[in-house]
């Protein structure tokens, strides 16, 4: 019996001490595991964020359900904008073709010899003292005429004393002047001063015999003559598109320039007409009804560009939230940082350009707004906001057209080849500049496509696409041989240059990235960090719970066997 209890007890012993074995090896394994588990859940979760973020729209909700709701903006913001633009840009064509009709209506019936187009950026020249005279009160008796003559809304505009506002003659002139050219002498004073003179529109009957002192021209210093007037206008042709007409105020000026002193005195008119809410008006119909039915169509725009610049704003701040946490990963698993190019993937352009179209929208829908309400008139401002916003926005488009293959070499292409093409034009632009300055002080002369720098610069960019080089080439008189010789190496050297070495190369950059975009469409694009890590499959953490539970289970199994086998020797030594 002692023997027997000997055993017992022994045999206590080693299942105590069998089982605190056992428990101090699985601490370890436990939190091993556990720390493994949250690594690997941690890896998936931020794999399957950035998955999910790179993602078109068709494939988002086929992943997650969820609703293309920034798709679905743009789209409908398009619609809108370009309606909206469509509906502006036909109001403006209206205002524009008042404008230019009436200035050219001013042109027939204060100019004397006016033809209907002008000589050349002026409207009509003279040579001769009689015929400056002649013109100069024919301008006066017209405008002193103009309700008999014109067949407008046109009218004299009035003071707000209800008079209206005068005709200003004004002349400049050398102070004093004596020339004498058969002796070669001259005596000029360089100081000017210019006496101007009033007319009444209304009391014109003897303005002539009045004022005879001051049309006493003295050719030799005179410099210009400038004749002010002030018109009132009103723009009817808007109520047949069911709008409000605008009042116009045109301030006129006629100028009889002699600065030259070449014996051509050069005629010129120029009208800055601005337009603003009649004061009193009255018209039945639906102009006023259409009106608010646009400030509403307005206010839906602006709200659903307000929208879409959220939307992108969101997506922008999650993309910098992610960059972030990828870095973090990086850095905390591998120890390094992210590329570049990686970093380029997160900061989608495409989203700022969006914003930048809403924003411009917004600005020229509230304008558009204040012009329909008539508390603004700057059709100018509007349509370059509402312009510029449809051109981005239809820009835009091309993101969404770039998730199918087949449609995004445009977008990949000009990606690859802008910062070459951006090198080579800073390069090839040193040589157009070039070219530019010495064309303009050379050939300025002696050709009109060559006085200033922009028309210079404006010629040579038609060169280069080929267009007007016999009419460059022959307008060209041989005044001097020099010059003439000088203008033929000019432009042979640049066309030589500039068609066929600039350009070709130009359009070869563009080739060669394109050819390049084929090829990894053909072969694969090269692997980034990022792609690499989105490409990569580890096992889940559930599966790696089910692993190491498997392996645990084998373990208990083994210890098991063991209990058992142990337990049978002790029962052979009992019996």
């Amino acid at each position: 019996m002692k023997i027997i209890d000997y055993f017992r007890t022994n045999w206590r012993l080693l299942n105590s001490l069998k089982m605190e074995l056992f428990a101090t090896y699985t601490e370890p394994g436990e939190s091993v595991r556990n720390t493994l588990t949250s690594n690997l859940r941690t890896e998936e979760i931020l794999r399957d964020d950035l998955k999910y973020y790179f993602m078109s729209p068709c494939e988002k909700y086929r992943a997650r359900r969820q609703k293309p709701w920034k798709l679905g903006v743009q789209i409908l913001k398009i619609i809108m904008i370009t309606t909206q633009l469509v509906l502006f840009g036909l109001n403006n064509q209206l205002v524009v073709s008042y404008k230019e009709e009436n200035l050219k209506a001013f042109k027939n019936l204060f100019l004397k010899g006016y033809s209907g187009t002008d000589e050349d950026d002026y409207c009509v020249s003279m040579y001769s003292q009689e015929s400056v005279y002649d013109s100069l009160f024919y301008t006066i008796n017209q405008f002193s005429r103009l309700r008999e003559l014109t067949m407008g809304p046109v009218s004299y505009a009035e003071q707000e004393d209800g008079t209206p506002v005068p005709l200003t003659i004004c002349k400049e002139y050398y102070k004093k002047g004596n020339v004498q050219p058969s002796d070669e002498y001259y005596d000029i004073d360089s100081q000017t001063e210019t006496v101007c003179l009033s007319l009444n529109p209304q009391h014109m009957a003897s303005w002539k015999t009045d004022n005879a002192s001051f049309f006493d021209l003295d050719f030799y210093r005179l410099i210009d003559i400038e004749i002010s007037f002030q018109l009132k206008g009103i723009n009817l042709q808007t109520v047949r598109s069911r709008e409000l007409p605008d009042c116009y105020t045109f301030s006129g000026t006629i100028t009889f320039d002699n600065k030259c002193h070449s014996g051509m005195v050069k005629v010129y008119l120029d009208v800055d007409a601005q337009s603003n809410a009649c004061k009193n008006w009255k018209i039945s119909g639906t102009a006023q009804k259409n009106t608010h039915y646009l400030l509403v169509f307005d206010g839906f725009v602006i709200a659903v560009c307000l929208m879409s610049a959220v939307l992108c704003t969101r997506s922008i701040v999650l993309a910098v939230k992610l960059l972030q946490r990828f870095s973090n990963f990086i850095l905390e698993n591998y120890n390094g940082t992210v590329c570049e190019d990686d970093k380029k993937e997160f900061l989608n352009g495409w989203y700022v350009l969006m914003i930048i179209s809403d924003i411009l929208a917004i600005v020229g829908s509230i304008l558009k707004m204040e012009i329909q309400a008539k508390s603004l008139t700057s059709y100018d401002e509007c349509s370059i906001f509402l312009g510029t916003s449809t051109l981005m926005v239809w820009v835009g488009v091309i993101r969404y057209l770039g998730y199918f293959q087949k449609y995004n070499v445009l977008i990949l292409t000009m990606r690859m080849a802008f910062p070459k093409v951006l090198r080579f034009c800073c390069c090839a632009g040193m040589i157009y500049l070039g070219y530019t300055f010495c064309g303009w002080i050379v050939l300025g002369p002696y050709h009109e496509k060559f006085e200033g720098l922009s028309r210079v610069a404006e010629c040579l960019f038609s060169l280069v696409n080929g267009d007007d080089m016999f009419t460059t080439f022959a307008q060209f008189e041989q005044k001097t041989t020099l010059v003439w010789v000088f203008s033929r190496v000019y432009l042979y050297s640049f066309i030589s240059l500039f068609i066929y070495m600039v350009l070709s190369l130009f359009i070869a950059l563009i080739t060669d990235a394109y050819e390049t975009i084929k090829n990894y469409q053909k072969n694969g694009f090269p692997m980034t960090d990022l792609q690499k890590f989105l490409k990569e499959q580890k096992d889940s953490p559930r599966a790696e719970e089910e692993r190491h539970a498997v392996s645990q289970r084998a373990s208990l199994s083994s210890l098991c066997c063991c209990g058992s086998v142990a337990r049978d020797d002790m029962d052979v030594l009992i019996s």
